[in-house]
């Protein structure tokens, strides 16, 4: 497995995560850090499914731990874990970089792992329906790269890295140009050969529409269940519906239904509840 891609792939992010920590405001205190080996155990203190343990070896090697081997931790990335278990990741560092980097490492991993957790719990009641998971642009500022691989650990898909990878037609267009027609317009007009065009969808109206329109995909927003199941009776064969808007693990049972092909969901990123992971050292005698 070629691992290197990550350090390169991640060198910008890592210097910007680093830099929060101002380490060259006191480089007296960096500099005498002891660099004796330690035995470290990275412990795993909830039920979830880990996630991120790239970004958590890239932030030691980041700070100079070239001997850290990264398909180790590999090996364990997407493994579920249970608190009984007590599971946990062993390997050994320098002090002076296990005690500067491991914050950031763990802010990372946990971040992660939330994120990976939760959604993997919509993932499993939604397979057996065939209705695909999607995450949402609603993510931390810095984050976004970590957060949406986060998605595709926990078996979710990625709606869009930014905004041009899909034309999403939303309610501030239509009013911007005219309605639906307008704004649909505007986006065939860029000509993006290979860029899909989605639509947000608010009612029936709309969504004949949008039909009319030859629309290929359309987010039904905050559709009720009996909405949708008007709209899956219209659904041309040509035509994908995405259902988003208020739902949670708690309600996604009403939404998995025949027709709908994906449920996109803000609250995998903003509001993954936190798992607990922690790392423990002593000193390598």
């Amino acid at each position: 497995m070629d691992t290197t891609f990550w350090g390169r792939s991640l060198q910008k992010d890592l210097e910007h995560y680093f830099l929060e920590d101002d380490l060259s405001r006191n480089f007296y205190y960096i500099a005498k850090l002891p660099t004796d080996q330690v035995v470290c155990s990275l412990k795993f203190k909830s039920d979830l499914l880990i996630a991120g343990l790239p970004y958590f070896a890239q932030c030691f090697k980041y700070l100079g731990a070239d001997k850290l081997d990264l398909a180790h931790f590999m090996k364990f990335e997407s493994r579920t874990v249970t608190k009984e278990s007590k599971f946990a990741i062993n390997f050994e560092l320098p002090f002076n970089i296990a005690v500067t980097g491991e914050r950031i490492a763990l802010n990372l991993l946990q971040r992660a792992s939330s994120i990976a957790t939760f959604t993997n719990q919509f993932v499993e009641k939604a397979k057996k329906y065939n209705i695909a998971i999607l995450d949402t642009r609603k993510t931390t500022p810095g984050l976004r790269a970590l957060e949406k691989y986060a998605v595709q650990i926990g078996g979710g898909h990625n709606h869009r890295l930014g905004q041009t990878d899909v034309w999403m037609v939303k309610d501030n267009h239509k009013n911007y140009f005219g309605g639906l027609t307008g704004a649909v317009d505007f986006f065939r007009s860029m000509h993006g050969f290979y860029t899909p065009i989605e639509v947000e969808i608010h009612n029936l109206d709309e969504l004949k529409q949008a039909l009319d329109l030859k629309v290929t995909h359309v987010m039904l927003d905050n559709f009720t269940p009996d909405e949708i199941a008007k709209a899956i009776n219209i659904k041309p064969d040509f035509m994908s519906y995405e259902v988003s808007g208020g739902i949670t693990i708690d309600n996604i049972d009403q939404y998995l239904v025949s027709g709908i092909d994906a449920i996109s969901i803000g609250a995998l990123t903003y509001a993954a509840p936190s798992v607990d992971v922690s790392l423990k050292y002593k000193k390598d005698r």
